[in-house]
């Protein structure tokens, strides 16, 4: 068994900011109807207190499900290495001056109008708690101790892992 380490405020939303900045993209998971709507979404930013900032079309589904219902659920995976699950609940702006400061070139794939598209909107998520998980010793330390313990079946977890409450 790997090492339990929850984390609280401060430490917490610097463990979220150090995994999704690895892994980048998540599944980014609203409710309708009472069940989950999920979707890839990378985000644009995190900020010091673990807020997620993402770009979004106002007219999206997500949008509408998040003005119906804020809770949301965000996954973050990166197989054998680095794992985040968090609750939270989600509002939507429409801040021109936000929207221009985490503008990504990027975007324009989906957003064809640029930064003034008038149908651009912020989906801020401000996390309440989750889940992490990712190994000490990085991703090709983690598939030879997994070989190595299918070989001898032996448990070599090299994990740490806990929950996070903001």
């Amino acid at each position: 068994m790997g090492d339990h380490k929850d984390l609280k405020n401060v430490s917490a939303a610097e463990k979220i900011k150090e995994l999704a900045e690895d892994i980048k993209t998540c599944m980014f998971c609203t409710y309708k109807n009472g069940k989950l709507q999920s979707r890839p979404m990378s985000f644009q930013e995190i900020d010091e207190q673990g807020n997620i900032f993402f770009l979004s079309d106002k007219n999206s589904n997500k949008n509408a499900e998040i003005i119906e219902n804020s809770k949301v659920e965000i996954v973050f995976a990166q197989p054998h290495d680095k794992f985040l699950f968090l609750h939270g609940n989600a509002t939507v702006s429409y801040d021109r001056k936000r929207i221009k400061e985490l503008w990504n070139p990027i975007i324009k794939i989906w957003m064809t109008g640029g930064d003034d598209d008038p149908n651009l909107s912020i989906i801020k998520v401000v996390p309440e708690d989750g889940y992490y998980w990712n190994n000490k010793h990085g991703k090709m330390v983690a598939i030879a101790k997994m070989t190595v313990a299918f070989v001898t079946g032996k448990t070599m977890d090299d994990g740490i892992e806990g929950n996070l409450e903001l």
